[in-house]
């Protein structure tokens, strides 16, 4: 990373990047003058500028930013280790922060907990973790958006524009979000090609550009021809795909223009709408909200334009599904649903809604998927 690169969150309240412009914040009029200031405490995993998971969280956080009265302290490049207790705790010390948010999933045990326990009075929103009332503090929320209802769309489309009847998924690690999402966009692809298989590589952390770039090929030189995947920062997939000829639906953020010959469609995160509540509860001394879920309807996800390159044929039945997930009128784990070793998983005629949370505790492939976690 160059040294233009390098910030820390002193440097942060310096000046707002570009990648907020464009970002409205419309239906914030409760959010006034009057209300008490607040220092919100942003911790990333990764850099903020990654074409994916990190970037979609710092654009929320930018528009957050614009308010009046926020102040904001954010660090990146912060592992899943004790300096994640570290950076939140010198938020909190040195900075005055009152609201964290520690994005990345494996912040949540035991780091997120341990801050919690040492500062009862501090608000911290965790993104991807399972809050449980039995276990964990009342000052500690868990938010996280179906953004597998995009996943399934990527499918569709991914099962419009194979022709080798071969997609491929690019992962990270098989926590039960990642296998969601996996498996939602196998069963897109296969709603329009039943014989479609989906080959998953898993690279065992959630940025590693040389395994990830190994993986594209490698499946590439298989047959894949249309990509997706679930790593914090797309970028080299989406590049290393494009180069070799492939299709891609992206993921976290758009990367159309990384690859505007290549780039399909795309599952982006909006994550102004959990942070949002949060940052209202939080100025207006209303409860910490502590389990936060929300799909295409609630506005907590939303999908990529189309590429030139998507027919109409694709288009319209991704966007009659999409129509339906509008309504809350689509599910996708619906039965009969059987894993790839044949065990069934989803009884015939049973119905998992989006909010069931055994969904948030799921650890198989389905059918059609090649590779295991």
């Amino acid at each position: 990373m160059s040294s233009m690169e390098q910030w820390n969150r002193r440097q942060w309240m310096k000046g707002v990047g570009s990648a907020s412009a464009g970002l409205a914040l419309g239906g914030w009029s409760n959010l006034v003058l009057a209300q008490k200031s607040l220092t919100i405490g942003m911790v990333y995993v990764g850099p903020k500028d990654d074409f994916g998971y990190n970037q979609a969280h710092y654009e929320a956080a930018q528009a957050i930013r614009k308010l009046p009265g926020i102040k904001m302290v954010g660090e990146e490049n912060v592992p899943e280790t004790q300096a994640a207790q570290k950076s939140m705790q010198g938020m909190i010390s040195q900075d005055g922060a009152t609201l964290l948010f520690p994005t990345s999933f494996g912040y949540f045990n035991p780091h997120v907990l341990e801050v919690a326990r040492k500062n009862p009075s501090i608000r911290i929103a965790h993104c991807g973790g399972l809050w449980d009332a039995a276990k964990h503090p009342g000052s500690v929320g868990s938010y996280f958006g179906y953004i597998d209802e995009c996943q399934y769309l990527n499918g569709v489309i991914a099962g419009h524009m194979t022709k080798s009847k071969k997609v491929g998924f690019i992962a990270a690690k098989p926590i039960p979000q990642v296998m969601r999402n996996i498996n939602a966009f196998t069963l897109g692809a296969r709603s329009v090609n039943p014989a479609i298989t989906c080959s998953v590589v898993f690279t065992g952390d959630w940025s590693m550009p040389v395994k990830e770039a190994e993986a594209t090929n490698s499946l590439a030189d298989q047959g894949v021809d249309v990509f997706t995947m679930h790593v914090d920062g797309p970028k080299v997939i989406v590049e290393t795909a494009a180069r070799r000829g492939k299709f891609v639906c992206g993921y976290h953020a758009s990367q159309a223009k990384l690859a505007p010959n290549a780039y399909l469609t795309g599952a982006e995160w909006n994550w102004v709408t959990p942070y949002r509540q949060m940052v209202e509860a939080a100025r207006t001394g209303k409860p910490h909200p502590n389990f936060l879920r929300g799909g295409l309807k609630e506005g907590y996800v939303k999908t990529s334009p189309y590429g030139a390159m998507v027919p109409e044929g694709a288009r319209k039945q991704a966007d009659a599904i999409k129509a339906a997930m509008l309504k809350d009128q689509f599910d996708i784990f619906k039965g009969e649903i059987r894993d790839n070793t044949g065990k069934l998983v989803v009884g015939k005629g049973q119905v998992i809604r989006q909010d069931d949370v055994v969904l948030e505790q799921m650890n198989y492939l389905v059918e059609g998927v090649i590779g295991k976690a």
